[in-house]
Order: C-alpha cells, then sequence, then structure tokens
C-alpha cells in the first residue's frame, strides 16, 4: 500500500482580459525568461492586429487556428532488438493542444518580420485558413504515422 497520497490535477488558470484557458497556455508559451506582462503584451497585440484583419472575433479564430493545427497522432521512437522504429501513438487531447500551440509559436518566431506580434498575427490567421509552416508541420508528422502504421504493434 502506497504512503503517498496522489497527486491533485491542476486547474488552468484564466487569463485577465479574456477570461479564457486557451488564451492562458499560449501566453504560458510565449513566456520567455518569466516576462509575462510581455507575453501578455504581444498576444493581445497580436489579437488585435487579427481583429483588425478579419473583422471577426479574435478568440474564435485562434480557436479554429488551433483545432486545425492539433495533430492525432504523433511518432515516437522505440528501441526494439537494437534496431530503433518510429511507432505512430494517439495523443490525448490536451498533449495535442500543447503541440498545437507549440507548433504555432516555433513557425511564428522564425516568420520574416517585424514584431512578434505581427508574426503572431500573421501565423494565427494562416493557420486558421489551413497555410503556413505551423500546418505543413501537422501534415508532415500525420504523413510520417501513416508511413510507420506498420510498426504500431510496438506501443
Amino acid at each position: 500500500m502506497s504512503r503517498q497520497s496522489t497527486a491533485e490535477k491542476k486547474i488552468d488558470k484564466f487569463d485577465p482580459i479574456y477570461h479564457n484557458r486557451l488564451v492562458n497556455m499560449v501566453v504560458n508559451r510565449i513566456l520567455k525568461h518569466g516576462k509575462k506582462s510581455l507575453a501578455y503584451r504581444i498576444f493581445y497585440q497580436s489579437l488585435k492586429k487579427i481583429q483588425q484583419k478579419t473583422e471577426k472575433n479574435p478568440l474564435i479564430i485562434l480557436r479554429q487556428a488551433i483545432k486545425k493545427l492539433t495533430p492525432k497522432l504523433i511518432v515516437k521512437s522505440r528501441r526494439v532488438g537494437g534496431s530503433t522504429f518510429q511507432v505512430p501513438i494517439e495523443l490525448k487531447e490536451k498533449e495535442a493542444k500543447i503541440l498545437a500551440i507549440r507548433w504555432l509559436l516555433e513557425s511564428s518566431r522564425k516568420r520574416s518580420g517585424r514584431n512578434m506580434h505581427f508574426k503572431l498575427s500573421y501565423e494565427i490567421i494562416d493557420a486558421a485558413r489551413e497555410k503556413g509552416n505551423a500546418i505543413r508541420k501537422k501534415e508532415e508528422t500525420h504523413k510520417m504515422a501513416e508511413s510507420n502504421k506498420a510498426f504500431a504493434h510496438y506501443r
């Protein structure tokens, strides 16, 4: 019998303006060197830019972008009998969403442009329209999982 109690699941917090968990997740991934106020400023400016560009609710566009970026499968390396196989694994909903946010921010950082909020806003708009580098990353991951479907029994 275990002496330790089970860990309680942490509940994601809401952001101060939109009271949305997804916004808080994105801001926490933008965060660098503990500068959360700067991360909030970058994200809110990018939402304002999305509002001006599309004339729609930026939260709906953000949700669409994350939904279209969320992968179903991912490949992980498994070492079996001296050789390494790329094994396709299904993701849980939260893990997939975190991965989608990471791909979105990674591709927006690589994008050429002036400021981070410009690059982030254009990457979110592209992801909602199913274009851009983040969508390409998702498609590559799905192709790899599809091509390595034969190794799925190594899970």
